[in-house]
């Protein structure tokens, strides 16, 4: 099975413009997420998808591969979909554009569970005590059998224990063409995250607990806790 890793990079995000660009530690953040991956084992490649030509050019920089999408998409799986257009894959991996400190593994056991007949994959880990009440740190419920029932900013269940949602999507191709044909759902809109547009139509996806450590960076703030982690900075 041919699974092709794509990186969404949108330079004008509304929370952080620019920050694929952040230098952390000496590296654009673009340059970190794209060598963290490197080790995967179960993709074909990588590509990241970009709507602006600077961060075309940093990628190409650092070795990387990158081609620029429509700034029309509005959201990172649009992004996915215009590079599905250029590039045919079996399945495509979603990896998010600010987690830094993403790596190959993670990557792994996305690919692994779309190997077994998944179309919609996605990564939880733990959630630490001073994340529960962020915004920036999405939260996820799953059933049973480990399929989401819902995501939010919002600290759910009630009570707790909170999971957290890593930032990695998988499709394959068919689910990846089916989320596209999909409209907008009220949820999605509300809590502004793109995976409930599947959970609003019925889709199921697919839950892997990773044991790794996910950071997302959307602020300023969180880019001094980052550089913290990396290089022992003190800000």
């Amino acid at each position: 099975m041919e699974i092709l890793g794509v990186i969404p990079a949108r330079y004008a995000s509304t929370r952080f413009p620019g920050k694929v660009l952040r230098n952390i530690c000496g590296k654009p953040m673009i340059a970190r997420i794209i060598e963290g991956i490197y080790s995967a084992k179960k993709i074909s490649g990588v590509i990241v998808a970009t709507d602006e030509e600077s961060v075309k050019k940093e990628v190409e920089k650092w070795g990387g591969k990158a081609v620029l999408t429509s700034d029309k998409c509005k959201s990172g799986t649009e992004r996915v979909g215009e590079v599905a257009r250029i590039f045919k894959a079996d399945a495509y991996i979603n990896i998010q554009g600010d987690e830094p400190l993403i790596k190959g593994e993670a990557i792994d056991l996305v690919a692994e569970a779309i190997e077994k007949g998944e179309n919609f994959v996605s990564l939880f880990c733990e959630m630490k005590e001073e994340e529960e009440d962020n915004p920036n740190r999405v939260k996820v419920v799953m059933d049973s059998n480990d399929y989401a029932i819902y995501f939010s900013r919002s600290p759910i269940p009630y009570g707790g224990p909170f999971l957290k949602h890593v930032g990695i999507y998988g499709y394959s191709r068919e689910g990846l063409l089916k989320y596209l044909s999909l409209p907008e759902s009220p949820l999605e809109i509300s809590e502004k995250l793109e995976q409930l547009r599947l959970i609003s139509s019925g889709e199921k996806i697919k839950m892997v607990r990773w044991d790794g450590i996910s950071f997302s960076v959307d602020t300023q703030e969180d880019v001094k806790k980052i550089e913290e982690v990396i290089c022992g900075k003190k800000n």
